[in-house]
């Protein structure tokens, strides 16, 4: 059992089977309101159980508003927009695929967050999709291990922050669909509902962090260069697709050249090609400072968390990569919470004895010229892309 940090009120929660869960409960009990986001909403398995709260709740009353990626969650099975819909669940797509799909950069730009916040009592925030921890979305097969990810519980003064970003996001969607039905008042009404753009400011020990194209361009990044920059003995970091930019990589290795510990967790078991191809194009400086890289192989690996200093702990949406960095809407909760970060090192500490390889410096200098050119062409790829896009990383 994980335990809570009474200071915080941040509880870890590992995978879908703990965090499914502790959603459903707090759903259950919801008198009032419900807000969910998420980028990926699957119906399979554990994930439909999800879906049975919500529409428990819409049932009773409670008002239950969903928020889903066009491109995460491209489409709902018919049965389950009929049921929700006769329960009452209020249901938006997050810029839904347009005719030409991703040919368009500007649609790059996709809503990643995985928040939940209910009654504005109890909150959710973390790396975990609607998603069977057995199942892998794409192919829609059982997986033999449960996917590798986390999330946290949140009670106390972060919850009005969830609530706040998470109804000015409704909002905004709501005023971005009336306009486009050409019903002006109602949209400018939406907007006023929604608030600015401004980050709530968080004291204490904790705080929920946001990432936009707006006002939060770069914020999550900047938490994670300020940690590494003091970091004084060791880092921990699990992250699914890792790719950082230049800035972030000096700072990995800055730390390393003072004598911090690096340990850090990658995808082994890749459900997308070129992101794992373009990671390993970046291992080699990192592994000649001394940095100790691990590609977990057990099953998905999908964490976006990180430990520094057995007290610094992130647990959040946002990967280290142009994606989650540039472009996408993300949210993570920064703390500095001993007894999280005890807890959250136990699991990462594990995953690397019990379902990882650890890459060796030489070994990876060696590799195949094949793998090394895929490698390569991957990186450009992404820097390519990056181009595209119009963003500097």
């Amino acid at each position: 059992m994980n335990p809570s940090s009474s200071a915080a009120h941040i509880t870890l929660l590992e995978g879908s089977r703990a965090f499914f869960p502790a959603m459903i409960q707090a759903m259950d009990a919801a008198r009032h309101e419900i807000h969910l986001e998420t980028y990926i909403f699957d119906f399979q398995g554990a994930a439909a159980e999800v879906a049975q709260a919500l529409e428990r709740a819409a049932q009773r009353g409670v008002q239950t508003c969903v928020v889903v990626d066009g491109v995460g969650t491209p489409e709902v099975p018919v049965a389950w927009q009929r049921r929700l819909a006769q329960a009452g669940v209020q249901w938006q797509t997050f810029e839904p695929v347009a005719p030409l799909g991703l040919l368009v950069p500007s649609r790059w730009r996709r809503l990643h967050r995985k928040l939940c916040v209910v009654d504005g009592a109890v909150a959710f925030c973390g790396g975990i999709n609607v998603l069977d921890d057995f199942f892998d979305h794409d192919e829609t097969a059982a997986l033999r291990q449960p996917r590798l990810d986390f999330a946290v519980r949140l009670t106390g003064p972060l919850v009005a922050d969830v609530r706040h970003t998470m109804r000015q996001l409704w909002w905004r969607n709501q005023a971005v669909r009336d306009w486009r039905d050409s019903k002006l008042s109602a949209a400018v009404e939406a907007l006023k509902e929604g608030g600015t753009d401004r980050q709530r400011p968080t004291t204490g020990r904790s705080r929920l962090v946001l990432r936009d194209n707006l006002r939060h361009r770069t914020r999550i990044e900047r938490h994670y260069l300020h940690a590494l920059g003091r970091a004084r003995s060791e880092v921990w970091i699990a992250n699914a697709y890792f790719y950082p930019g230049a800035r972030l990589r000096r700072a990995l290795l800055a730390a390393a050249e003072r004598g911090v510990r690096i340990t850090i967790l990658v995808q082994g078991h890749y459900d997308h090609v070129v992101p794992y191809r373009a990671a390993r194009h970046l291992y080699g400086p990192l592994l000649a400072a001394g940095v100790s890289i691990h590609e977990y192989h057990a099953s998905f690996m999908h964490a976006k968390v990180a430990v520094i200093d057995a007290q610094w702990v992130t647990v959040g949406s946002s990967n280290l990569d142009p994606l989650s960095l540039l472009l996408a809407r993300e949210a993570n909760v920064v703390a500095r919470d001993q007894d999280l970060a005890r807890v959250l090192k136990q699991r990462l500490s594990q995953a690397l004895q019990d379902g990882s390889h650890q890459i060796q410096a030489a070994d990876h200098a060696e590799r195949r010229w094949v793998e090394r050119a895929l490698d390569a062409m991957s990186a450009g790829l992404l820097r390519l892309a990056i181009f595209i896009s119009g963003k500097r990383y």
